[in-house]
């Protein structure tokens, strides 16, 4: 058994247990998620009119 197969081998066996002892809290997950979300949206909201400003500095000057 070469280094490689040994190694994939121990991966998908601590995975194995680690499913097994500790399923998630997938309410928390979800919650996480939605706040990152709404965060990312956020911070897009307030910085869209930089970026398209930067972007089209960029592509003025590609296009020269």
């Amino acid at each position: 058994m070469s280094h490689g197969e040994r190694i994939v081998q121990h991966t998908a066996r601590a995975a194995a247990c680690i499913r097994e002892e500790e399923r998630g809290d997938v309410p928390g997950w979800v919650m996480i998620t939605l706040m990152s979300a709404v965060l990312v949206a956020g911070l897009l909201a307030i910085a869209q009119p930089a970026l398209q400003g930067l972007f089209n500095d960029a592509i003025n000057q590609v296009s020269r």
